[in-house]
């Protein structure tokens, strides 16, 4: 008996579901990141309005002063899902352990000089509240945003802000223990340096438009804290000092702020470029919550650079500022 085995190719009916086909045309395939975040968002049959806001939906575009056609139009560049994100920060994870043991095995932070490693922790420890009122901005963008790309990201961003959160504390465990740590803490509450830039974060975390705290959050103070914290104070400053241990062990903060803030300015040269409303308000909320971001990091500068006299804190706030309004333009802003 003769068996005569043939190929058959299989046509899908469809491509992708009905809601990712609307975006992307039935003839695609889709993108994994498409599949998982175009379409998504519950936009109907809603069982009841929220008691505490009754003039909303449970998800409503209206929560923002910002008004887009489609929300669907704040998408990531880096198309990121919770798959290809965890992977990406499990890889950056491998990479900060294996800083770390390379410090700790070969005693390198006792051999960093004791008043540097003193400033480093005076200056960079309080952050680590900073990036806790970062993670509760961007998890409230997350839940009362509208549009699955916009909230989706902004959600695996809070937890990026917690993991910020958590290796300042970590740095700051093997810089000095709890007792350091306590030291900061007391330092941010009480400490007359920080109090403006406390009061700017306690301050957002009562913003109600999504829009306007992404903006206060992620662009106007974030976009000048991880240039001047990060690149300018530590891997500049602190390593022409003697200080490179400690670059390693916050190599994560400057290589993460690159990568957001492309997503960052993504969704804000998109928004801004759709209506001159909508680029008008944007750059009002630049303006005003960019400034006063500015003023709260003044006195944090000066005690990161000016410890033995000068004005080097004010030239680094200006250096700062200058590359938040290049950014800014960039995307269409005019501040």
């Amino acid at each position: 008996m003769t068996i005569d085995l043939q190929a058959r190719q299989v046509k899908p009916l469809r491509n992708t579901y009905a809601h990712v086909a609307k975006y992307i045309g039935d003839d695609k395939l889709p993108t994994r990141y498409q599949e998982a975040t175009f379409g998504a968002q519950s936009s109907e049959n809603f069982h009841y309005r929220p008691t505490w806001e009754p003039e909303f939906e449970l998800y409503d575009a209206a929560r923002s002063k910002l008004v887009l056609a489609d929300w669907y139009v704040l998408k990531d560049p880096n198309q990121y899902y919770y798959g290809n994100w965890t992977m990406q920060r499990a890889r950056q994870q491998d990479s900060m352990e294996a800083n770390y043991q390379f410090v700790e095995s070969r005693e390198l932070l006792e051999k960093t000089p004791a008043d540097l490693r003193d400033l480093v922790g005076k200056v960079l420890l309080p952050f680590r509240h900073v990036a806790w009122g970062g993670n509760m901005n961007n998890m409230a963008i997350g839940a009362y945003g509208y549009g699955t790309a916009f909230t989706a990201a902004a959600s695996m961003h809070s937890m990026d802000q917690l993991g910020v959160a958590q290796y300042i504390t970590r740095f700051g465990l093997v810089l000095g223990g709890t007792e350091i740590l306590d030291k900061a803490k007391n330092a941010w509450l009480n400490d007359a340096p920080w109090q403006e830039l406390r009061r700017y974060v306690e301050d957002t975390l009562v913003v109600k438009d999504p829009f306007e705290l992404f903006v206060a959050q992620n662009f106007a103070l974030d976009g000048q804290i991880y240039p001047l914290i990060y690149r300018q104070f530590i891997d500049q400053y602190v390593a022409g000092q003697g200080g490179a241990a400690l670059c390693m062990l916050t190599a994560f903060m400057p290589e993460w702020h690159d990568e957001s803030a492309r997503w960052v300015d993504a969704l804000v040269k998109v928004a801004a470029a759709e209506s001159p409303a909508n680029r008008d308000l944007i750059t009002e909320w630049v303006k005003d919550w960019g400034a006063r971001a500015r003023a709260a990091l003044a006195p944090i500068a000066s005690m990161a650079w000016d410890g033995t006299g000068g004005s080097k804190g004010a030239d680094e706030i200006a250096a700062a500022w200058q590359i938040l309004q290049n950014r800014a333009e960039k995307n269409g802003l005019a501040l």
